[in-house]
């Protein structure tokens, strides 16, 4: 056995005995490539930012539309337009009353999320796209109609993807 080889087995055993941490230099290694990708993510993101809002008020719609489901199906009906989406954070005080209103509410951050502009969710119950319920967003403009970023958004247009 040779000098060079007796001096790598040393090392060897010496990081085997240490068990099966990561060395410093390791976790360097892996923060910079983190690093890395999230920048590239981040690039994307911001050169859109139009679409990720809609991408936002996509999944926000969704969401609210599990959580009026899950409220259904402790209470028997929707929340009417007057109770609005705040039934699902607050047991409503008008209307038809729910017996069986989940503690806690229906949705994880206990308040009904705005909009990616930072205006209100509408929400009717019936509605007119849907039977049960619509929920909607007119956009970047606030208006309804548009294209693009300032058209409206609602789940009638979300379930169809």
């Amino acid at each position: 056995m040779y000098f060079g080889e007796r001096k790598m087995r040393r090392s060897f055993h010496c990081l085997h005995a240490r068990g099966k941490g990561f060395t410093l230099l390791e976790i360097l290694i892996v923060i910079s490539i983190l690093g890395i990708l999230a920048s590239l993510v981040a690039v994307k993101v911001m050169n859109r930012p139009g679409e990720a809002r809609v991408m936002k008020a996509k999944l926000d719609i969704k969401t609210l539309g599990n959580a009026l489901r899950l409220f259904k199906l402790d209470n028997g009906f929707y929340p009417s337009t007057d109770q609005g989406l705040e039934a699902l954070v607050e047991p409503p005080s008008i209307g038809r009353l729910p017996e069986h209103w989940r503690e806690g509410g229906y949705l994880q951050e206990n308040t009904v999320p705005k909009d990616p502009w930072g205006n209100d969710y509408y929400y009717m119950s019936p509605g007119l796209h849907n039977k049960d319920f619509d929920i909607w967003t007119y956009g970047a403009d606030g208006e309804e109609g548009g294209e693009g970023e300032d058209s409206d958004i609602g789940n009638w247009t979300v379930e169809e993807q």
